[in-house]
């Protein structure tokens, strides 16, 4: 089992997710965050002063998943959130090493 962390851009949500739907995950969790990588953030100007924005907006999907769909899911995340641009995201796989649903003590891949 592994978990997938992918950290993409606000507007390109709802494209991650129909696509994660149309292969079959199931859920997920979003959290809104903020941070920035190359980009280093970017200057805005309001009422006539410069401001520097160093921390821009972000969506942290997380998603818990069988080791044979992570191909599958790394592909539609790339394909749907990337568009050639810095500042596109970054997906994290890391190992899972158990999971339980609270609900019924189901463990493992059955907690999914």
């Amino acid at each position: 089992m592994k978990l997938i962390s992918a950290v993409i851009k606000p507007f390109k949500l709802n494209d991650v997710r129909q696509a994660l739907s149309e292969i079959g995950v199931q859920g997920m969790t979003v959290t809104e965050t903020k941070g920035f990588g190359r980009q280093k953030g970017h200057t805005e100007l309001y009422r006539g002063a410069e401001y520097v924005i160093d921390f821009l907006p972000k969506i942290k999907i997380e998603l818990a998943i069988d080791d044979d769909q992570v191909d599958a899911v790394i592909e539609s995340i790339t394909k749907s959130a990337g568009m050639g641009k810095i500042g596109d995201g970054k997906i994290f796989v890391t190992e899972l090493e158990q999971i339980i649903r609270i609900r019924t003590d189901e463990t493992g891949s059955d907690a999914i």
